[in-house]
C-alpha cells in the first residue's frame, strides 16, 4: 500500500499507482514471473508467429470475459487498445458491408487515453484543444454529470435519460453512418462520473437496435475495481468490445488488450482477403515479459480473493468516502466500487483546480498520495486495502481540507 521517498519517508498510495496497481504494490509473485522470464525469452515477435503465453493470457482472459467474448487483441497501453478498438470496430462495419458507417461517438468529459482517437472521441477539453479537429467524423453524447445527484453512492438515480441523446444524432447524422460509441462505464479521469441507473441500459438498447456497436472503455474498471472483472458484469450490460490496460499486469509491465465479441472478430476473419486480416498490430503486442506479469497477476486475483475482497469492502469504503461530504470545502461526493471523487469548491478568484492541488501538495508532503482532475479529488487505492488504511485515508483528506482556506 506504499511508496517510499527517496529520504526513507513511506507515502500510503490512494490512487493504486494511476488506477492500476490493484494487488499492492512489487506483489512478490509477480515479479518472480517478470524476472524468470526474461531469463527464459526476452523478447519474440508477433507478426507472422507467436509464443506460447501469447496464446495462454487470451485463454484466460476469455475465460473471465463476458459470454460471447471469445478472442483478445494484444496492445501496449489503454491509448493503443482504444485506438484499435475504434479501426476493429470500422473494419467490422465495412467487412458486413456497411463500409458508409464511419463515424465515431464518444460523450462529453469521456477519456480515452492520448492517442489520434481516443483524444478524438474523447471530450475533456484540455486534452483537445492544442490539437485541433482530429478526426472527422466524431460527435459526442452529453456528459452524465448532474446537479441533482449530489452525494450519489453507486449509481445515481437521475440521468439515464441522457442516453436518448444518441437517438438525436441517429436522426442528425442517419445510423447508416455511425460505427460505433464508446464510454467509459464509470468515467474516471474526469473525477469519478459513475452511470445513472438505467442509463448503460439504454444506450445498450439504442445501439443495439439500429447496428451499432458498443465499445466500453475499462481501462480503469477492469480486474476488481468494480468488484467483479469487469464492469460490464458488475452492471449487467455487454457491450461488443471491452479495452483493458492498467491492472492487467497489476501495472508491472505496460500492456494492454481489446476483449471481442465472437460476432465482431469473425465478420471481419471470414470476410477478409487471404493473409493479414487486420492491417494493424505494434512491435511489443503480447510482449512475453507483459504476458508472463499478466498471467501471474490473475493468479494472485484469484488465490488471494483480491475482487472478492475489493466486493465486500464497497459498503465500508462508500460509508467512510460518503463521510466526506460535511468536511470543508467539500460540494459532492461520489462513489462506485472502490473508487470515489471529492469534489472541492473552486477558490474564488483563482485558477481552476487550484484548491485541490493544493490539497494534493500537502497530502504528499504528509505520506499520502491521492490524484486530482480539476477540483476534484480521485481515490483508487489497491483493492488489498483494509478498513482501518480506508480510514487513515479519508481521515488525512479530513485533515488537510481542514487547513485550507
Amino acid at each position: 500500500m506504499y511508496y517510499e521517498k527517496p529520504n526513507g519517508e513511506r507515502v500510503f498510495d490512494g490512487t493504486g499507482g494511476l488506477w492500476c496497481v490493484n494487488a499492492g504494490h512489487c506483489h512478490p509473485r509477480v515479479v518472480e514471473a517478470i524476472a524468470r522470464q526474461a531469463g527464459e525469452m526476452d523478447f519474440a515477435p508477433t507478426f507472422q508467429l507467436g509464443h506460447p503465453l501469447a496464446f495462454e493470457l487470451a485463454s484466460r482472459l476469455v475465460s473471465e470475459m463476458p459470454a460471447g467474448f471469445e478472442q483478445i487483441f494484444f496492445t501496449n497501453s489503454g491509448s493503443e487498445a482504444v485506438d484499435s478498438a475504434l479501426k476493429i470496430a470500422l473494419a467490422y462495419q465495412r467487412a458486413i458491408g456497411q463500409g458508409g458507417r464511419t463515424r465515431l461517438i464518444g460523450r462529453e468529459r469521456g477519456y480515452h487515453g492520448t492517442n489520434f482517437g481516443g483524444t478524438a472521441v474523447g471530450g475533456i477539453v484540455g486534452n483537445r484543444r492544442a490539437f485541433g479537429a482530429l478526426l472527422a467524423g466524431v460527435d459526442h453524447l452529453p456528459h452524465t454529470h448532474l446537479p441533482a445527484n449530489v452525494h450519489a453512492r453507486g449509481r445515481p438515480p437521475h440521468g439515464a435519460e441522457l442516453a436518448d441523446a444518441l437517438e438525436r444524432m441517429i436522426g442528425l447524422h442517419g445510423a447508416d453512418t455511425i460505427a460505433a460509441v464508446i464510454v467509459e462505464p464509470v468515467a474516471g479521469s474526469t473525477g469519478v462520473l459513475p452511470p445513472p441507473a438505467g442509463y448503460l441500459e439504454r444506450l445498450r438498447e439504442i445501439t443495439a437496435a439500429n447496428g451499432i456497436l458498443l465499445i466500453f472503455d475499462e481501462v480503469i474498471t477492469g480486474f476488481g475495481r468494480m468488484g467483479t472483472t469487469t464492469a460490464a458484469e458488475a452492471y449487467g450490460v455487454t457491450p461488443d468490445m471491452i479495452t483493458l490496460a492498467k491492472a492487467i499486469t497489476n501495472a508491472a509491465v505496460p500492456m494492454g488488450a481489446v476483449s471481442v465479441a465472437g460476432h465482431v472478430h469473425d465478420a471481419v476473419v471470414d470476410n477478409s482477403a487471404p493473409g493479414i486480416e487486420l492491417a494493424t498490430g505494434y512491435t511489443y503486442s503480447g510482449h512475453p515479459l507483459a504476458c508472463a506479469a499478466a498471467l501471474a497477476t490473475l493468479d494472485v486475483y484469484r488465490d488471494e480473493g483480491i475482487y472478492a475482497h475489493a466486493a465486500a469492502m464497497m459498503p465500508a469504503w462508500a460509508d467512510a468516502v460518503h463521510g466526506l461530504a460535511d468536511a470543508r470545502h467539500v460540494v459532492d461526493v461520489r462513489s462506485a466500487g472502490i473508487i470515489a471523487g471529492i469534489e472541492l469548491a473552486p477558490r474564488e478568484g483563482a485558477a481552476p483546480g487550484a484548491r485541490a492541488m493544493t490539497a494534493f501538495h500537502k497530502l504528499f508532503d504528509s505520506g499520502t498520495l491521492v490524484r486530482v482532475t480539476g477540483e476534484t479529488i480521485a481515490l483508487s487505492p489497491p483493492l488489498v486495502i483494509s478498513e482501518e488504511e480506508t480510514h487513515t485515508l479519508v481521515g488525512a483528506i479530513r485533515g488537510v481540507l481542514a487547513e485550507l482556506d
